[in-house]
Order: C-alpha cells, then sequence, then structure tokens
C-alpha cells in the first residue's frame, strides 16, 4: 500500500461534509478511538472538539500513524512532531498538499508561536492560497481557503510521505508546467506586481520559486522583445 500525501488528503477529502447536524462524524471519533494505544489513554467524546482526532484517523485509515502519530490534543501534536523531527515552526512558508497544518486563535501576526488550537491538512496551495481540510470547521468537516502567511498560522509538520514513481511522460509534462508558471511569475514581474528589491525577493520566495531562477527567466523575456 502506498503512502503519499495524496492517500491521506483522499480519506480527508471523502470525510468533507461529515457534520454534527447529520451525524457522521461520529464515525471518525470511532475510528479514532478504536485504534490502540490511545494518546494518553484518552477516549475523545462526541462533545469535544474533534479537529485532531480528524487527522489523526485520516493517519489511521491512510496505515501512516508511524509518519504521523495520533493525538486529540493540537498542542501535544506538535510535540510528536517534533521528535519526529518533521515540525516546521515557521507559518510563512509555502506549503506541500499533506503537509499538516497548525493554527493559534490568540494571534493574527507572524511570527506565531503561541499555543495551538486548531489544525488540518493542506489540499492544495495555487496562486498564494492554500486549501485546508479540517475537522470541526464549524461543526463540520470542510474546506478553508487562507493566503500563505496568514497571521493565525502556528507552523506545519511535514510527513516522510512516499514519494509517488513518476513515468518518463509525466516528468515532461511536469517539467512543462513549471515553466510555463515561471514564464506566469517572470511576466508578472516585469509588470511591477512584486515591486522592487528585497520586496520582490521575498513575494518570489514565498510563492516558492528561486528568485535567481525567476530573475533569470526575466532577463531572457526582455531580451526577447528587444
Amino acid at each position: 500500500m502506498s503512502r503519499t500525501a495524496e492517500d491521506l488528503i483522499k480519506v480527508m477529502r471523502s470525510w468533507v461534509g461529515f457534520s454534527e447536524a447529520n451525524g457522521k462524524y461520529r464515525e471518525i471519533i470511532d475510528i479514532y478511538n478504536a485504534h490502540r494505544p490511545r494518546a494518553r489513554n484518552y477516549r475523545v467524546k462526541y462533545l469535544d472538539s474533534w479537529c485532531d482526532a480528524t487527522v489523526s484517523a485520516a493517519a489511521i485509515v491512510s496505515q501512516m500513524t508511524d509518519l504521523i502519530g495520533t493525538e486529540c490534543g493540537c498542542e501535544k501534536h506538535i510535540e510528536i512532531f517534533k521528535k519526529k523531527g518533521i515540525w516546521i515552526e515557521e507559518g510563512t512558508i509555502t506549503p506541500k498538499p499533506g503537509y499538516i497544518i497548525l493554527y493559534n486563535w490568540d494571534d493574527a501576526t507572524q511570527p506565531n508561536n503561541g499555543y495551538s488550537d486548531h489544525i488540518g491538512v493542506v489540499e492544495k496551495v495555487e496562486n498564494s492560497r492554500i486549501t485546508v481540510i479540517e475537522g470541526n470547521l464549524h461543526d463540520a468537516v470542510g474546506r478553508r481557503n487562507i493566503p500563505v502567511g496568514w497571521g493565525y498560522i502556528r507552523g506545519y509538520a511535514s510527513p516522510r510521505y512516499d514519494v509517488p514513481e513518476k513515468s518518463p511522460r509525466n516528468d515532461v509534462q511536469d517539467e512543462k508546467s513549471r515553466m510555463k508558471a515561471l514564464d506566469t511569475v517572470a511576466r508578472d514581474v516585469i509588470k511591477g506586481k512584486y515591486g522592487n528589491g528585497a520586496k520582490r525577493k521575498n513575494a518570489i520566495e514565498a510563492l516558492g520559486y528561486s528568485y535567481k531562477e525567476v530573475q533569470k527567466r526575466v532577463n531572457e523575456l526582455l531580451k526577447s522583445r528587444s
């Protein structure tokens, strides 16, 4: 059985719409409670907050408890991530799909290193926007869309998933997609979208691109125009 980031995300997607209103959220808590050993030997009650139980249950279903751990308390889960060496104490990075995101609702600024009280799984990142699937989001499993570097983000865990195998054809397609995206960023730089100097550099790196690579492409585009 593969254990990729997409495998975990698929489990989370399958639960979107499970809620306290329709009672289906209990299935998630039951999965968590049936697993042994339970974190701190605590049985999650149906009236408890269940965001972390959802992430843990997804790890149980996808057979990734050794990669992610199980917990029902967000700050305690961060302790597990630290022990596994996968915790990133930085809320301004551009995460990858499958990263575990932690929030602290008591601080809306970065750096944010306060006590964590919510958790979810990054589903995708597009145009500097992060889509997260979370349990107990308005009493349901649902999606939250936030900007990269949002002030409430405490940090991320980056589990050591299996790397999916790619065919040579897929590698070519991925490279074409990457170059197309790079061209888009380079053209936005030329238009002045990201400002100048350090501001431009920070904005480009926040998108997950190499500043040198983008600047090289900018120079190539300007040269071709002239």
